[in-house]
């Protein structure tokens, strides 16, 4: 059974709201406090359109990390599913999660709003599946026995920070400057790793608003 297409008023309200969270992650990633209208300008839509979609910036940044939990989460469950070789479905995994972007928005959004509590419970089982994969990984006998997820992030959200060029070509040195930690990250690896991987609670904590922790 297909799905119905949707009828003109409803696809353009589809169409408006995929710009909108495109422009959103753009704008916001580029500057978090900047205000809602720049999204508006930047996607094309009329304030209106998108105060009736979103009728705070809180709610559109909601949305925006929760569209980036679920993208991330989806490629945690296809790298647990995979039945092929362990490792290369852990690089595949990995540029997939570089290639979507989805660590600039922890970067950059992390503190800036209240999140759900929907969010934080997509958040718990992201945390589970997160963990699911590297026992997978490290049970395959392909990731280094040292290697922590908390690794993994801090490797995908240090690379964020390239921004070079338009958006094809900073992906494109992304994925490139991934290869190096990847190599790195291989069974057997080298010498130990120092120190201690960051925690989940170290992670999670960041999300908790600016003035809330004061």
């Amino acid at each position: 059974m297909t799905d119905k297409p949707l009828s003109g008023r409803k696809a353009q309200a589809a169409r408006n709201d995929k710009l909108i969270l495109e422009a959103a992650h753009e704008v916001f990633v580029d500057d978090p406090a900047a205000p809602i209208a720049e999204v508006a300008k930047r996607a094309g839509v009329g304030i209106s359109a998108l105060y009736r979609r979103y009728p705070s910036k809180e709610d559109l940044l909601r949305k925006l990390c929760s569209d980036g939990l679920d993208r991330h989460m989806e490629l945690v469950q296809e790298a647990i599913d995979d039945d092929g070789d362990p490792w290369d479905a852990f690089c595949a995994f990995m540029r997939a999660v570089v290639a979507a972007d989805t660590a600039s928005i922890t970067v950059k959004l992390a503190g800036t709003f209240t999140p759900s509590e929907e969010m934080f419970k997509a958040a718990i089982e992201g945390d589970r599946l997160n963990h699911v994969l590297m026992e997978k990984l490290h049970g395959a006998g392909v990731l280094r026995s040292d290697a922590r997820i908390g690794d993994l992030i801090m490797i995908t959200e240090s690379l964020a920070s390239i921004r070079i060029g338009d958006k094809e070509r900073t992906t494109e040195l992304r994925l490139r400057s991934l290869e190096l930690p990847l190599q790195a990250l291989r069974a057997p690896g080298g010498d130990p790793l120092p120190g201690r991987a960051v925690e989940d609670q170290e992670m999670g904590v960041r999300w908790i608003p600016k003035d809330a922790k004061a």
